[in-house]
């Protein structure tokens, strides 16, 4: 029965990585059909709307921590949700899935960067290398192979505004760390949307919305309950169960999975730089997060 259990515990990361990373590939495919502020909002919405029936009594119950906590939630939903997706979406005009992928397999790199100076974890020498040889495989990719074009940032846009992406994403993992919120997980997830949807009104009232259509619905749909909810709720019982540096592991996934489901569907091609860029990328994030991968579980 342990055994069952175990085995059922490392299938759940594998799920949220590959939902996450269709969704990628659902944010590249519905461009032409919805403009980044629109999926953005309607899928928060959404994930807020199914929610709410099941999150009305607990929030009722933590609303003394609520009304302490609330600045720390606003800033979280702030860079989780609402920076970072909006950016990730407008990034998908310009760049391809596969792109997407690996650049979010990034985000450790950074994460381990930022914590230098918000929580003052200064990495090893080992560590330092990682960053370096993810980053060779991050440019690498972004550059195609032709590393003299670098300096031609124009025709990296879509690239370079994913990086920005999760390197704002990597503040939300710092500061969860560094505040250590005691609250019940959907509570915190709960009232992030629900911030989600504040920061969104302005750009609503200014831009308005585009219509939900046969296009773009099933897309919005997708984005509103899978990555919104099911993947996270799926990640937090895998950390739960394998705790969150054995976790942390399965998301070296997305770019390989991200790349199969743009190969298939989107038709988008996978050159010689991307294996090399992707193994680069994968083997740094390993080596700069040896501490964490391989020390026994707390």
């Amino acid at each position: 029965m342990q055994m069952g259990s175990t085995r059922f515990a490392f299938i759940l990361p594998v799920i949220a990585v590959l939902i996450w990373s269709l969704n990628i590939v659902v944010t590249r495919y519905v461009v032409d059909f919805i403009s980044p502020l629109s999926i953005s909002f309607y899928r928060w919405l959404l994930a807020f709307i199914v929610l709410t029936p099941f999150m009305v009594v607990p929030v009722w119950r933590h609303r003394t921590q609520l009304l302490q906590l609330w600045p720390k939630l606003a800033l979280l939903s702030a860079f989780g949700m609402v920076l970072y997706q909006g950016l990730a979406y407008t990034a998908a005009h310009y760049t391809t899935a596969t792109n997407m992928g690996l650049i979010n397999a990034f985000t450790p790199v950074f994460t381990i960067v930022i914590a230098i100076f918000i929580l003052k974890e200064f990495p090893s020498p080992l560590t330092i290398m990682g960053c370096g040889i993810s980053f060779a495989g991050l440019v690498l990719v972004i550059t195609q192979g032709q590393f003299a074009r670098l300096i031609d940032f124009g025709q990296y846009s879509g690239d370079l505004l994913m990086v920005l992406a999760v390197f704002l994403y990597a503040f939300y993992g710092v500061f969860l760390k560094k505040w250590q919120i005691s609250l019940p997980v959907m509570v915190s997830l709960y009232i992030q949307i629900l911030f989600a949807l504040f920061y969104h009104l302005p750009f609503v009232y200014w831009q308005g919305l585009d219509a939900l259509n046969a296009d773009n619905i099933g897309s919005v749909l997708y984005a509103g309950i899978f990555p919104s909810i099911f993947a996270t709720l799926f990640w937090m019982m895998a950390v739960q169960r394998l705790g969150p540096n054995s976790t942390s592991i399965f998301m070296n996934f997305m770019p390989i999975f991200t790349a199969v489901i743009a190969y298939f569907w989107l038709a988008e091609q996978w050159g010689i730089y991307h294996t090399v860029g992707t193994v680069l990328t994968i083997f740094g994030v390993l080596l700069a997060q040896n501490n964490r991968f391989w020390q026994k579980e707390a």
